[in-house]
C-alpha cells in the first residue's frame, strides 16, 4: 500500500460505508443528532498541546509542530459513540483558541454550529485500521477492547473563523451503523 494511499481522506464513500454514511456525510451538528437520540454527555479525555498525526500535518501544513490538541468521548444514554480529535495551530492566535481552551466538558459542535462566523469546510471520511494514529485511542475511548474491531470510519472536515481553522476528525463506534 503507498504513502498516499494511507493518508487518504475521500470525499466520496465506497460501498462498504453504506451503514454509516449517513453519519459521516452529514453537514448539521453531529451534537445535535446525537442529543436527539437520547441523554447525551461528553467526557473530556485530553486537552493540551500535542504533535499531529501525519495526515493531521499534511492538512494544516504544520509538519514537526505542536499543535492544540482536544480528544473527547461523545455518550447516549452513557454509551460511548463517538470519539472526536480536534487540532487548533497555535499561529495565528485567536478568539478561536480562547474558546477550545475553555470549553471544558462542552461540546465544541455547540459553538461551530452555534456561531455565525464559522464555516465547514468539505468532509472527507475514511477507514481507520490499527495502523492509523487515532485507532488505539478510538478503540479505548469507544470501550470497544473486548469487541476488538478491525477498522472504525471517520469523517473529518475544517472550520474556519477568521484567520483560524481547526481540524475536526470524529470517528464513529459500530453502534452507529444504521439510523
Amino acid at each position: 500500500m503507498s504513502f498516499k494511499t494511507r493518508v487518504a481522506w475521500r470525499t466520496k464513500l465506497p460501498r462498504s460505508a453504506v451503514p454509516v454514511s449517513q453519519w459521516l456525510l452529514g453537514r448539521g451538528s453531529l451534537t445535535a443528532r446525537l442529543q436527539a437520540r437520547g441523554s447525551f454527555t461528553l467526557d473530556l479525555l485530553y486537552q493540551g498541546l500535542a504533535r499531529p498525526t501525519l495526515d493531521e500535518a499534511i492538512a494544516l501544513g504544520a509538519k514537526n509542530r505542536l499543535l492544540r490538541v482536544r480528544e473527547v468521548v461523545l455518550r447516549v444514554d452513557g454509551q460511548a459513540l463517538v470519539f472526536a480529535h480536534t487540532v487548533l495551530p497555535c499561529r495565528p492566535r485567536g478568539a478561536l483558541g480562547v474558546w477550545l481552551s475553555r470549553l471544558g466538558n462542552r461540546s465544541l459542535g455547540a459553538l461551530l454550529f452555534a456561531h455565525p462566523g464559522f464555516t465547514r469546510g468539505t468532509i472527507s471520511c475514511r477507514r481507520l485500521d490499527p495502523r492509523h494514529a487515532l485507532f488505539q485511542s478510538a478503540i479505548d475511548a469507544l470501550q470497544l477492547t473486548d469487541v476488538s474491531p478491525r477498522i472504525l470510519w471517520a469523517r473529518r472536515s475544517r472550520f474556519v473563523f477568521g484567520q483560524q481553522s481547526v481540524l475536526v476528525t470524529e470517528i464513529f463506534s459500530p453502534a452507529l451503523h444504521g439510523p
